[in-house]
């Protein structure tokens, strides 16, 4: 429990610094949203309606940056990210909130199986070392995750949605679908998910499978091992039981980070199949200069990223006790 303790309160001190330096950096940059839509609509703004968004964006020039600091936490707080400049007068709440199912369903769905396939398969080609097969694997994993996600992307594209229209070229779901969550609905989103989380996967998969690799090595080297076959146990009980769950342990903490991305969506899939995610509109955010959706999208990471690693923490207390005992940090 003190362990969770420090963890916790060193989750909240790091939140706080992420949530004030994203109110800090926006401010050092030139220029800001309500300047960014006045170059927009081309002076079409009265200098009374400027003055009313720079309000509206706490931006007002009568207001000290501690007032506007604090008014910025405070609409944190109630969960008011401000208006998006690029989608004026959409709140950022409300962006967020319609793009984030899908980049939790698919980039979330592509990590977790990228994670338990190339573990799987790491696993698979340490423990079988000498085997054809095994050692043909860490050279095809390595080719793979150096692989650039967009470049695999518009491979798919042109060979599956460009040449032979197997796949859609672009969005979530065709137009005019009908009724969510239909038979007709499935097949519209699975079809339209289908080459991004291929180029994830694979693109993924052998990072994966390199690091849990490594891991079981490491970990068939040590002397305990070498302890449990004098006794006489099979290999089934020592894979399970002594190699899995030791080497499992370091991929912990990476798979946190990569869980706590995932609400950054892969912005570069995510753009290139115009897949309406919180990383496509991460990267719309920056070209067309909308600080609201940019600070919040960079918080909203920050936040996942911070949760995730203490979760994972957690977890290291149940299948470490000597992070439970306090022995080891």
């Amino acid at each position: 429990m003190p362990y969770l303790l420090r963890k916790f309160g060193l989750l909240l001190f790091t939140l706080w610094v992420a949530v004030t330096l994203n109110f800090i950096l926006p401010r050092l940059v030139p220029g800001d949203p309500v300047a960014s839509m006045m170059a927009r609509y081309q002076g079409q703004l009265t200098p009374v309606a400027a003055a009313a968004l720079r309000i509206a964006y706490g931006l007002d020039n009568h207001s000290s940056a501690v007032q506007q600091y604090f008014t910025y936490l405070s609409n944190l707080l109630h969960g008011d990210f401000g208006r998006s400049v690029s989608q004026f007068p959409t709140p950022v709440r409300d962006v967020i909130a319609q793009a984030a199912p899908w980049t939790i369903g698919l980039i979330g769905t592509c990590t977790i199986l990228s994670f338990l396939i190339g573990s799987l398969l790491g696993l698979y080609s340490a423990w079988k070392r000498g085997a054809r097969l095994a050692d043909a694997m860490p050279p095809i994993a390595l080719f793979l995750n150096s692989m650039p996600y967009q470049l695999l992307a518009l491979m798919l594209v042109y060979a599956f949605a460009l040449q032979r229209s197997v796949f859609p070229l672009s969005g979530n779901l065709d137009a005019f679908i009908g009724d969510a969550f239909t038979p007709k609905w499935w097949s519209s989103l699975l079809r339209h998910a289908a080459l991004p989380a291929i180029t994830i996967v694979v693109t993924s998969v052998g990072g994966w499978l390199i690091t849990m690799r490594n891991n079981v090595i490491g970990v068939l080297g040590e002397d305990y091992l070498a302890f449990a076959r004098a006794k006489g146990l099979s290999d089934r009980r020592i894979l399970n039981r002594y190699v899995l769950r030791n080497a499992l342990l370091p991929s912990l903490t990476s798979f946190g980070m990569a869980l706590g991305f995932v609400v950054g969506g892969s912005i570069l899939v995510e753009t290139v199949f115009s897949y309406p995610g919180l990383g496509y509109y991460l990267y719309t955010s920056v070209v067309a200069l909308d600080y609201p959706l940019m600070q919040a999208l960079f918080l909203v990471i920050a936040a996942a990223v911070l949760i995730a690693n203490f979760i994972v923490d957690a977890l290291y207390t149940v299948l470490d006790p000597r992070v439970r005992d306090g022995k080891s940090t």
